[in-house]
Parts: structure tokens; sequence; C-alpha cells
């Protein structure tokens, strides 16, 4: 227990550092709402999982080759020139009669957004080993343990960045021009969280 609780503790302070995911959410949130942030919570919370499986049963060395590592960053980043492009193309015209993305939608944005990011799988191989004891169990299931403990840890700080964002789009004035702002503003956070992904 004594380790469990250091670990989310540290997984609590690695959630409130400002990084990639943080950023995400509060883009989110603040073009489409606290429900589009929670949607994309949850998709990045079950793209842990599969980072999570990696790690348990061994697969996330893989990365550690260059052709994985470098496919899979190139699918995520360009996903993240793709969300860039649709941001920045926006016009006035769209936001006469937008078009709401739908629950599923931004489920998956919240998905691929993590899934797709290689460095989690590495990040994880590092750091959840640290908290493993083989004397205690079995190593596949303390992996998912502190997996699930990271996401609900996750979860829960990046719930708090939906509401902020929510909070954020409430105070601007709904008008196209600040509709447009939002999204060159998004476009450029997507354009450098792909250049972060590939360096």
């Amino acid at each position: 227990m004594d380790s469990y609780s250091v670990f989310i503790l540290a997984s609590l302070l690695l959630a409130i550092t400002p990084g990639p995911d943080n950023l995400f959410v509060l883009t989110q949130s603040a073009l489409y709402g606290k429900k589009a942030g929670l949607l994309i919570t949850l998709g990045l919370c079950t793209g842990l999982i599969f980072h999570t499986s990696l790690v348990a049963f061994g697969f996330a060395i893989i990365f550690q080759s260059s052709w994985a590592l470098v496919a899979l960053k190139s699918f995520g980043a360009c996903y993240l020139f793709y969300l860039a492009f649709k941001s920045l193309t926006a016009t006035i015209a769209t936001f006469k009669a937008p078009v709401p993305l739908s629950n599923i939608a931004l489920y998956r944005r919240g998905i691929i957004m993590n899934s797709t990011n290689p460095k989690v799988s590495l990040f994880f191989l590092a750091f959840l080993p640290q908290f493993i004891f083989i004397e205690s169990g079995s190593y596949i299931i303390q992996v998912f343990i502190l997996g699930g403990l990271f996401a609900v840890t996750g979860f829960c700080v990046f719930t708090c960045i939906a509401y902020a964002g929510d909070s954020l789009q409430q105070r601007l004035n709904k008008t196209p021009n600040v509709q447009i702002s939002l999204n060159r503003i998004a476009g450029i956070v997507y354009i450098a969280l792909a250049i972060n992904l590939i360096i």
C-alpha cells in the first residue's frame, strides 16, 4: 500500500505537469465545451490500456527498434497535422452552421491521440517496473493495477482541465471571429504537438 501511495502521488504530479495531453484536453474543451473535454479524457485514458498491455506482455520493447518507433510516430503526427489543417482552414461560414463532432468521434480522437504516442509506452516501460515487486504476486496483474491507477489519476486531473476549458469558452463571446481565433490557436497547438511527437 505504501508503494501504491507513492505511485499515486507520482502519477498525480506527472498528470498536473503541463504536457501534450493536458494541452489537448484544454484546447478541445475551449473549442467544443466541457462534454467534449470529458469524452477526449475518456479516450486518452482508454488509450492507456494499449500502453499498459504492451508493458505487461513485454511488447513495449519493440518501440526501442527504430522502424516501429518511426511508424507509430509518423501516424500520430499525420493525424495531428490533419487536425491542425481542419482548424486552420475553418472559415466564418463554418461557424454559421456548425457541425458538432459526435461523441464517438471525440472519444476516438482521445484514443488515437494517446495510443499513437510511443513515448507513453517507453515512459511506462521505465516508470511502472519501479513499483512492481515480483514477490508480491503476478507481474502482469501488478502492471495492470498500476496502469489503472495511473489512468484514474489522469482522468481526475484531465476532468478538472476540461472544466477549466469549458469555463474559458463560456467567458468568450460566441461570435464567429472568436471561434475562428480559438481554432487558429488550436491549429498551432496541434502542430506543436505533432512536432513534439516526431522529435
